[in-house]
């Protein structure tokens, strides 16, 4: 009996209408990612899926954060979302992120495996690394950044050097619009460059300005809306064409760059002399025992985090805080008015007159807080079953703690969608806030935190000293972004008068 009802089974099958067939094809792939979709008891809420693609449709990714904003009115600080296959939760406000990332921190401690950068960087690296290979990783970085001058006067000393060739390269432009993107970029790039690979590159250098442009392009299609495609439906998209696959040759071409520099390295490598981070891991690489994470392709994508972490976040950030300069003139005046004050126009900023600038200070975190630019932070992943705001997320659970909802929290600051100094003044004096968090917080905050406070403040005020941004005649500038792994400015041209 069974060997006949298999029989009619099989034959059925074969003489089904194709039309039925697709039918039978559609209801059973449609019943089977229902099930897959199923929420845990007492998961967080979120908007109803649509079929196969989850929440995709309902997220704007050309401002992610501003979509996310309004399902926080609908759904409240907690809620769960899915892209594709990917399902994750959203953590909204000051104090439920202050949970995920310091109170419960140890909780929310991973990384989740993104299809995109897992394909490029696998489980390597200082950023997408777990467990104990990421702890080595962290502790010999920031050890190694130490050694090179992190919160030494060196490091300041560096920084100053490299505003002397900034301020040259702006002069050049003798007042005229310019776009000052690459030229920030490089004198940023090369106070990491000079860390991780001993040298400084200048800015008429063609290859390194070729690499910065690439590296430009690579992050802004890592925003895109091809990038969540690819992370929704990565083994569909690996055989689609389209922008996604340019982000993959794009790395390519920034590892066969660091690879030739490791290359260098090593064939020079004095064991006597200790040049740069390179140099250094090479050595731990050589003493290392063989259950260390210590190993070349750690080495590559270590040196890749550095390089593209330390230039872009810090760089946009400057970019910012030129516009808004230009945009807001009694702002500057103010700044300058401070700088005149205390440094006046003999000597370059140090770090030792950072607590006597107040409102330079206020300026330049207002700057970070408004300009938001790592607007959801780096992704979370549960390590273990735990409890969020009464709602049960189960152990490898995705998690984006939503760093805009912190820096526009309305209980936080008292004008939060305005650009207002004031937020970090009292009486005339620098004030912090708890709920200044562009760094992220935790075990996983950034691990350049202190050398970008550095850059920023002696960037920005060297710049300040020498220059007054203005927008070129007749043009208006704009606070438009542009979405990628950071939110940027619009590309926009200005004048810089020499003062």
């Amino acid at each position: 009996m069974p060997l006949q009802g298999g029989a009619v089974l099989t034959e059925l099958w074969q003489n089904m209408p194709f039309q039925t067939l697709v039918v039978f094809l559609g209801l059973f792939l449609l019943i089977a990612d229902c099930m897959k979709r199923r929420r845990p008891k007492n998961f967080p809420p979120g908007p109803l899926p649509l079929p196969f693609l989850g929440h995709i449709l309902h997220v704007d990714v050309k401002q992610p954060h501003v979509s996310i904003k309004k399902l926080v009115e609908k759904y409240g600080n907690v809620f769960s979302m899915q892209f594709g296959t990917v399902t994750f939760v959203v953590v909204n406000g000051f104090q439920l992120v202050k949970e995920v990332l310091v109170h419960q921190g140890e909780h929310f401690l991973d990384r989740p495996q993104i299809p995109l950068r897992h394909e490029i960087f696998g489980t390597f690296g200082l950023i997408f690394s777990n467990g104990n290979s990421w702890k080595q990783e962290r502790r010999f970085a920031l050890s190694t950044l130490r050694n090179f001058g992190l919160g030494k006067r060196s490091l300041a000393e560096r920084i100053q050097e490299e505003n002397r060739y900034l301020i040259d390269a702006i002069e050049e432009e003798k007042g005229q619009p310019f776009d000052p993107h690459f030229k920030i970029n490089n004198a940023v790039s090369n106070i990491i460059c000079s860390i991780v690979f001993g040298d400084r590159f200048e800015y008429h250098d063609n290859r390194f300005q070729k690499l910065l442009r690439l590296l430009d392009e690579t992050l802004h299609l890592e925003g895109s809306f091809w990038a969540q495609l690819y992370n929704s439906f990565p083994t569909l998209m690996k055989w689609i064409p389209g922008p996604h696959k340019t982000i993959f040759k794009n790395w390519e071409k920034l590892k066969s760059f660091v690879r030739e520099a490791i290359a260098k390295h090593k064939e020079d490598l004095n064991p006597s002399e200790t040049r740069d981070f390179i140099d250094s891991y090479l050595k731990e690489i050589a003493k290392a025992d063989a259950n260390s994470s210590f190993h070349e392709e750690d080495l590559l994508f270590s040196t890749l985090d550095l390089f593209f972490a330390g230039t872009e976040t810090t760089s946009t950030t400057i970019r910012w805080a030129l516009l808004y300069m230009a945009i807001y003139p009694d702002v500057q005046e103010r700044v300058q008015a401070e700088i005149d004050r205390v440094i006046g126009q003999s000597r370059q900023p140090g770090m030792d007159d950072r607590d006597n600038m107040p409102y330079t200070n206020a300026v330049i975190h207002e700057v970070q807080r408004i300009s938001n630019i790592v607007p959801l932070n780096a992704p979370r992943m549960s390590t273990s079953d735990t409890t969020l705001a009464g709602f049960h997320v189960p152990k490898g659970t995705f998690l984006i703690p939503n760093l805009t909802s912190v820096l526009f929290d309305k209980n936080e600051w008292e004008t939060p969608d305005t650009f207002n100094p004031e937020h970090f003044l009292e009486d005339g004096q620098f004030r912090k806030r708890e709920a200044f968090l562009p760094f992220s917080a935790g075990k996983r905050g950034c691990l350049g935190e202190q050398l970008a406070r550095t850059e920023i403040f002696l960037f920005f005020t060297a710049l300040l000293q020498k220059f007054t941004f203005q927008a070129p005649k007749d043009v208006k500038l704009s606070l438009q972004f542009r979405m990628g792994i950071t939110l940027c400015p619009q590309p926009y041209q200005i004048c810089a008068l020499s003062r």
